[in-house]
């Protein structure tokens, strides 16, 4: 460790002193500094940070920023996101158990299943549009647990004002500590982004090609080689795992198109007038593999020696859409979707109840309206959605209401209800394994969610959040009734019974000069007759921080430590033939404190990064699990650096 520390830090003094010399030449232009600058064709002109704009699948506007905050820290993992909510398994890569749950879904139509693998699996509200006046990259790297590294290469530039690209891919190779848990993920994303000179047409396209492949094992099977603190098995590769020849992949391609004209535009900008035309294209192909060179008894008896499952589906929508926005009146939006779905197997299944069918296939059409108006301070959104031919989707309804109460204050508050089948793998699955075979479209009945959230997000207070759900005819896997003690089947079930939910969490910071203590608690509960829906009553994190500038301000300093921490709970299973995890009533896990150790710098654009994560983990027992099998991550170092380039 001694000399990990030794190799950054003098890594920080090098990269201080370079900038040091350029401070005094021509690089001081390629900055965020921000001097008068030429761009490709930009007349001679003065540019700042808001300049460099990421754009939402909304149209919502944020900026690049390069500072260091805790919430920097937070984010940076390999989902790139705030992972409070998240309980990561032991490889970079591999999938995470949930600690809470959001059930505000905006999705108009089941999804495929495999939901495990999907965290790092973009959608379409993950990807940006940019419009920039130079030039401008994004490099993130992060090293993995074990021969491999993590990177995510990002570029964009501007051609004209009118015409933007980006070019990303994102990969990660990490070998593990553990037996046959290789983790070996590619993101490739390309956009475009165009508005005429005129302003009346905007079209904005990706492209994105995904592969997400994990080696198996079905975590440990003998605990006693973790728990007792054997010296001999601290080498994890050491201890015995359920299998050493499986593996499952998710992969996906997807492509969008998505343009806008904007046939009438009034120049008043006190009384907006505009009447838009839009429409919105996305084609995306996903197939799940899972693949087992002998099958094992784990999931039960087989059709055949060597086991090969794919799920594959294929989507198309097309959105038409018109916008009219009105003084006094406010943006009303009306629109019709088509949705083509293609769910399929290339078997067939034949068992007690009958033959298994192959596919789900079918086009729905839906309708939908969404109005939006401000008044003053208050703004008013409101959203609904209507499945009129097809029974897959369903009713959609959000309603927010946002109060600014000050630049530094404001209150928000929404309510939704929504209707539809669940995620398509509930409905129908093959597989070799004789145990994972369903067809329950006519037995399960349309999932029924109606929810109210509110959120405060105040500078002078504290961030505080709530969310109640009241959910009828859930759907889970459930684990079988143990057969023997070496077979775990899994199997698809709907709760008959109504569950309520309530998560409420509360975020404050409080600052003593250089030192800050950043909180966040999270309480949670559940109003359910049947164990179904399982979370902690507890989660928290704290940091305890300190920051300061060194070497006459050229950096910025920040170093602390962070404890995590949640109550027992009965945490689901990870099952990776599935892709899923499934609902289990025997196990806690939880009760076991992480503590992390970061040192963090940022020279100029550049942020350094240096850990030591849960460096508590051998003197607070081997207790830690992250599901029933599969253990939490053990103390290591690891080091990264997020870099930005303006040229």
């Amino acid at each position: 460790m001694k000399k990990v520390i030794f190799l950054v830090l003098f890594f920080i003094v090098g990269f201080i002193h370079a900038q040091k010399e350029t401070r005094s030449g021509e690089g001081l232009k390629d900055t965020l500094l921000f001097g008068s600058k030429r761009g490709v064709d930009f007349q001679e002109e003065k540019i700042t940070v808001t300049d460099y704009k990421i754009i939402s699948i909304d149209r919502d506007t944020t900026y690049l920023d390069t500072s260091l905050t805790i919430q920097k820290e937070y984010r940076y993992n390999y989902l790139r996101k705030d992972n409070f909510e998240l309980l990561p398994f032991s490889n970079l890569g591999q999938t995470y158990n949930a600690l809470a749950y959001t059930f505000r879904n905006e999705n108009s139509m089941p999804l495929m299943g495999a939901r495990s693998k999907h965290y790092n699996y973009m959608s379409v509200n993950d990807i940006s549009y940019y419009h920039v006046p130079t030039p401008t990259t994004d490099l993130f790297f992060k090293t993995a647990m074990e021969q491999g590294q993590l990177l995510d290469a990002f570029v964009t530039l501007n051609t004209s004002r009118q015409l933007n690209f980006s070019i990303a891919y994102k990969g990660l190779r990490s070998l593990g500590k553990y037996q046959h848990i290789l983790s070996s993920t590619g993101n490739f994303r390309f956009t475009a982004n165009y508005l005429s000179k005129n302003n009346k047409y905007n079209l904005r396209l990706h492209f994105v090609g995904q592969d997400i492949l994990n080696q198996e094992n079905g975590g440990i099977s003998n605990r006693s080689q973790f728990e007792s603190g054997d010296p001999e098995f601290t080498n994890r590769a050491r201890m015995d795992v359920y299998f050493q020849d499986a593996e499952n992949m998710l992969r996906g391609i997807r492509y969008f198109v998505d343009q806008e004209y904007n046939l009438l535009r009034s120049k008043d900008s006190v009384r907006n007038t505009a009447l838009r035309f839009g429409h919105r294209f996305v084609y995306e192909t996903k197939y799940f593999d899972f693949k087992q060179q002998s099958a094992n008894e784990y999931f039960g008896e087989a059709y055949t020696p060597q086991i090969s499952d794919r799920a594959r589906l294929q989507t198309m929508n097309n959105k038409f859409y018109i916008d009219a926005e009105l003084p006094y009146l406010g943006k009303t939006t009306i629109n019709a979707s088509a949705n083509y779905y293609n769910y399929y197997f290339n078997t067939i299944r034949i068992d007690q109840q009958g033959v298994i069918p192959n596919g789900l296939r079918d086009t729905e059409l839906s309708l939908g309206a969404q109005w939006n108006k401000k008044i003053g301070n208050l703004s008013i959104q409101a959203q609904a959605n209507q499945a009129i031919i097809g029974s897959m989707g369903g009713t959609q309804f959000f309603g927010n209401l946002l109060y600014r109460i000050n630049d530094r204050n404001r209150f928000i508050a929404g309510v939704h209800a929504t209707s539809q089948m669940p995620n398509f793998n509930f409905l129908l699955y093959h597989s070799d394994y004789k145990a994972y075979n369903w067809y329950n479209r006519n037995q399960f009945n349309k999932e029924n969610r109606q929810g109210f959230q509110a959120e405060l997000k105040s500078e002078d207070i504290f961030n505080a959040s709530m969310e109640l759900t009241n959910i009828n005819n859930y759907t889970y896997f459930g684990v079988q009734p143990v057969i023997d003690d070496e077979s775990v089947q899994v199997a698809p079930g709907q709760y008959s019974k109504s569950i309520q939910y309530l998560k409420l969490k509360i975020n404050r910071e409080f600052k003593l000069g250089k030192f800050a203590l950043d909180n966040t608690i999270m309480y949670q509960k559940v109003g359910q007759e049947d164990p179904i829906l399982n979370v902690p009553e507890f989660v928290t994190r704290n940091t305890l921080y300190f920051t300061d500038y060194l070497f006459k301000k050229a950096m910025y300093l920040q170093t602390g430590v962070t404890l995590n921490y949640f109550t027992e709970f009965y945490a689901n299973s990870y099952n990776p033939l599935l892709g899923e995890f499934s609902v289990q009533n025997s196990e806690k896990i939880g009760n076991y404190p992480r503590l992390d150790f970061f040192i963090n710098a940022r020279v100029r654009q550049t942020r350094i990064y240096l850990k030591a994560e849960h460096f508590n983990s051998s003197y607070t027992g081997y207790n830690y699990y992250t599901a029933p099998n599969y253990p939490y991550r053990d103390f290591m170092v690891r080091f990264g650096v997020v870099w930005n380039f303006f040229s």
